[in-house]
């Protein structure tokens, strides 16, 4: 695969170029050391960022949620991805796939976590070769982390991923793949990297943002599209449910096992193979009429 390039600087697109390996953000960085910030991790195909103002969407939203200044704006963007494909080829050629991260920080500070009238917010990217990923994977319910039912942070793509991190630690400790994070209301909420979908009778189902999910761009697409409908899902649900998929904007994935259970496979039934239902979701609104 090509090698990842990144550029650091600020909201208006001025900065450097350089490897993720080479270029540095200051060690007062709110991000770096309090988490502190925002990111988006959009999909690159055929040298286009797909669904990139779904994201630019959420990214501007999250920010005046968490008291952040506004991130850069979709003109930004787009300069600083066509350069970045131009010199690294990812994400271009046929069958090549990327993935674009945006990075958010609330900048600089001084010692503690009060925040200062004149702090100066921070933008760095990275486009890395990617492939989507389809393969079944098997999981297990995190022990010990959950997703807040409340919390501001649950409704936001965050620099805070210790839970996740934590729980994929569980789940590879177990012999699993990965985890899901059950709700601090009750409930599965989501996986730790994606959005939970379940095929319960003849539809799919997805717990609903009061649980603490993250309002996933695929699962907002599928929402729109009458797709998927919101429901809580507990783990008996899941145990007997016709699928279970973990989808996020990278790929979507059936789950084969729960623990040492396995789980039925919706991988039959036309139309909802993983990867098709996938791709459709990127694809444009077809015009009324």
């Amino acid at each position: 695969m090509a090698a990842a390039i990144a550029w650091l600087g600020d909201r208006s697109g001025h900065g450097c170029w350089g490897s993720p390996a080479d270029l540095a953000i200051p060690l007062d960085d709110r991000g770096l050391l309090l988490a502190d910030g925002l990111f988006e991790t959009v999909l690159v195909e055929a040298g286009r960022a797909w669904l990139l103002a779904e994201h630019l969407e959420r990214w501007q939203g999250s920010a005046a949620l968490l008291g952040l200044p506004p991130p850069p704006g979709a003109a930004t963007v787009e300069s600083l991805l066509g350069a970045a494909t131009a010199r690294s080829g990812i994400g271009t050629a046929l069958g090549s796939s990327g993935a674009l991260r945006l990075n958010w920080s609330r900048g600089s500070t001084s010692r503690g976590i009060d925040l200062a009238d004149n702090d100066e917010p921070r933008f760095w990217l990275q486009l890395s070769a990617i492939e989507p990923c389809f393969a079944p994977l098997r999981v297990i319910v995190s022990p010990t982390e959950t997703r807040s039912a409340t919390s501001l942070l649950s409704r936001c793509k965050s620099f805070a991923y210790g839970a996740s991190i934590q729980a994929r630690r569980q789940a590879r400790a177990a012999g699993a793949d990965d985890a899901l994070l059950p709700s601090s209301a009750g409930g599965i909420c989501c996986g730790t990297t994606a959005n939970l979908l379940v095929w319960r009778g003849d539809s799919w189902i997805t717990p609903p943002l009061s649980s603490g999910c993250l309002p996933g761009v695929m699962r907002r697409r599928a929402l729109e599209r009458g797709l998927v409908a919101e429901a809580l899902i507990g783990e008996q649900d899941l145990l007997g449910a016709g699928a279970a998929w973990l989808i996020n904007s990278l790929g979507c994935r059936p789950i084969s096992h729960l623990g040492a259970v396995p789980l039925a496979s919706c991988g039959q039934q036309p139309g909802q193979q993983p990867e098709r239902f996938w791709r459709q979701l990127l694809l444009p609104d077809r015009p009324c009429g």
